[in-house]
């Protein structure tokens, strides 16, 4: 499924309309969420929800946070993004993979935490009325879109609100939030957040 083209499409229909629905991002950093904000941000009235309870160790956790909110109030938007920041909880996301902790990166552990994340967006967006809820994961080449999606639409329907598809790799989506993050001077970690990418990356040098 092309999830790319059916959020262009969404887009162009609400641009006849003249509409702009609420819109819940779970951003996992300030990079990852450059390009997101850009290319929503005509579209949507946009809050940003920064809950990730796999980030390793503490400190990267309120390092990310703190870059998040500052280039939130940076970047140049069409109406103010608004900010919720997730309580840190790391037991969560130590429960949630528990058995998996050998899996390879990208696997069935990453799945897990794709789900935690997904269901906290969920439940926030159920719960503050917002029209749709989405994610910026999708814009990394190592993560998986498709499963991001399906896991997605799957919670969106326990939920009873809207997940907005998206492959925000696409388009050169990549690409332009390196631009961004160089442009704003963004601090850009060298691993995904948790304690298994960390030690991966570090055994890979």
């Amino acid at each position: 499924m092309n999830y790319q083209k059916e959020l262009d499409d969404l887009t162009n229909k609400l641009s006849l309309e003249h509409r702009y629905p609420k819109l819940l991002i779970h951003s996992c950093c300030a990079p990852c969420s450059s390009y997101v904000l850009e290319c929503l941000s005509i579209h949507f009235d946009i809050t940003i929800l920064y809950y990730n309870p796999n980030i390793y160790p503490e400190e990267e956790y309120y390092r990310r946070i703190e870059e998040q909110k500052r280039f939130l109030k940076e970047i140049p938007l069409r109406t103010k993004v608004d900010f919720i920041a997730g309580e840190y909880h790391p037991a969560d996301y130590y429960r949630m993979i528990e058995g998996l902790e050998e899996e390879k990166e990208g696997g069935n552990r990453c799945f897990a935490c794709y789900r935690l994340r997904l269901l906290e967006a969920a439940k926030v967006a159920s719960d503050m009325d917002f029209e749709y809820f989405t994610t910026t994961l999708s814009i990394s080449p190592h993560k998986n879109a498709a499963k991001l999606n399906e896991i997605g639409e799957e919670i969106a329907q326990e939920y009873k609100t809207l997940w907005l598809p998206s492959d925000f790799k696409k388009k050169n989506g990549y690409k332009r939030s390196i631009e961004l993050s160089k442009e704003y001077n963004l601090y850009r970690q060298d691993y995904c957040g948790c304690i298994y990418s960390k030690r991966e990356r570090e055994l890979n040098g």
